[in-house]
């Protein structure tokens, strides 16, 4: 890994590292957040954030106003970037396809298959690269906003046992049911609609077992743009009541989709994976 950003934060250091990725077969770029403990050589939890749609890892680091909550927390931040990027990486001219749109799954068709394996990179390669080259502790907890609230929330329920809570901001929880899923869905994953519910949150938690639910967050602003065609979390809240999976959503008066929404709560949010991280 190389380090290509540091600076100093609330007492603590954001930096910025890039490295080659065998999940995605490019270089990838990835922010994290070293509170004071972890420069001291101190082993920390690890809070792993996911970006949305044409985001990079940059937006999250400095926008979100997070690195207080972490430093007060005592707990390393992780966000990477939302898909793999460069030259021989497939992409499309639309927002919410290819390049800055990777949904957080593992593609099966061509020409995405060959790089688009987001799921391996967030949930299995990322993790060990921060437990290999940080002081970071096994215990990790996951959010994200947007398309990236569906990829937390999916890799979490996809991994029972390896997240200790889950959180969302604006989440696209039904991505088979709302049009940036299903456009998505189908040029990664093909038209099989089985095959889709395996990435779907709303899916995964009425198959979920009891002893797999995880503490879950989701906070929805009543503003938002794209509350009704694309984010349905009312779809989210029937599937927890069927399952019986306690889990809390909360709706916030005139909170839009952007990231004064997110800096606006993302105290709370840390609080709350903080107490699940350090049980």
């Amino acid at each position: 890994m190389e380090r290509i950003e540091q600076h100093a934060c609330f007492g603590g250091r954001q930096e910025v590292w890039r490295h080659a990725s065998a999940a995605l077969g490019c270089d990838m770029r990835v922010g994290v957040f070293r509170p004071s403990a972890a420069l001291r050589g101190e082993s920390c939890p690890v809070l792993y954030w996911l970006s949305g749609l044409t985001c990079t890892e940059q937006n999250f680091i400095t926008k979100a106003g997070a690195q207080a909550h972490a430093e007060r927390h005592g707990l390393i931040l992780v966000a990477p970037d939302t898909s793999p990027r460069g030259e021989g990486v497939a992409d499309d001219p639309a927002y919410d396809l290819g390049q800055g749109a990777g949904f957080y799954l593992n593609a099966t068709q061509a020409p995405w298959a060959a790089h688009y394996r987001m799921q391996d990179y967030v949930a299995e390669e990322l993790p060990a690269l921060i437990e290999r080259h940080f002081p970071a502790t096994a215990a990790r907890s996951i959010a994200g906003h947007s398309m990236g609230g569906h990829g937390a929330l999916v890799t979490a329920l996809r991994n029972p046992g390896r997240y200790r809570s889950v959180s969302a901001f604006s989440a696209v929880v039904a991505p088979s049911q709302v049009s940036w899923g299903q456009k998505a869905f189908a040029a990664y994953l093909g038209e099989d609609r089985e095959a889709w519910g395996r990435w779907d949150a709303v899916a995964l938690i009425r198959a979920a077992s009891p002893s797999e639910h995880v503490p879950m967050l989701v906070d929805q602003g009543l503003d938002d743009e794209f509350l009704e065609a694309q984010l349905r979390p009312e779809l989210l809240e029937a599937a927890c009541l069927d399952a019986g999976y306690l889990s809390t959503v909360r709706r916030h008066a005139g909170y839009d989709h952007s990231y004064y929404f997110i800096a606006s709560f993302i105290g709370e949010h840390i609080a709350f994976h903080a107490r699940a991280l350090r049980e």
